[in-house]
């Protein structure tokens, strides 16, 4: 029941974060995709290296355990591809468009109803696909850290780093 709360009070407090930076906004969703608007990129980079960090400090602290997915291309693929031509289509993504619906925005109510007719036609093709597009190119659960044998806080300021040069950069360029 914790985990439960846990998640509901996580979830709801990102919905918060995404409306007051105005990334459910339709015209923020085209700059990111023009590349002329990095508000989203900045906003997604923050939650990467923030959820990076505290993923694994709580895994090392015991208080979590790290869930790694396998790697499986006939899902990864697929499902990427969709998910572009989807964002593009409709000038939301999944996540900013539910929340785009809860701030009133009824254009994003499509993305949702793709979103469950999309859901329901995987489920009923999943059977077909498990053994065969789902079972392509498994290459396990990788991390960047186990691929170069390094420790994962080794790795993490370079990520915050890099990050921090990039968001200075894009502010640099007025993006």
């Amino acid at each position: 029941m914790n985990m439960l709360i846990y998640g509901l009070v996580t979830g709801i407090l990102f919905g918060f974060l995404l409306q007051k930076g105005r990334v459910l906004r339709y015209d923020r969703q085209l700059g990111a995709l023009l590349l002329k608007d990095m508000t989203i990129i900045k906003f997604m980079l923050s939650a990467v290296l923030v959820g990076m960090t505290g993923v694994y400090l709580l895994n090392d602290l015991g208080i979590a355990k790290l869930s790694v997915k396998a790697t499986i291309l006939g899902g990864v693929i697929p499902g990427g591809l969709i998910f572009g031509i989807g964002w593009g289509l409709l000038g939301y993504c999944p996540g900013t468009s539910l929340g785009a619906v809860g701030e009133g925005r009824w254009d994003a109510l499509w993305g949702v109803v793709g979103m469950l007719i999309g859901a329901a036609l995987y489920a009923e093709a999943y059977p077909a696909m498990k053994n065969s597009l789902l079972a392509w190119g498994d290459l396990g659960k990788l991390t960047l850290p186990q691929l170069l044998g390094v420790s994962h806080w080794l790795l993490i300021p370079l990520f915050i780093a890099g990050g921090i040069g990039l968001f200075s950069w894009f502010e640099k360029k007025g993006l």
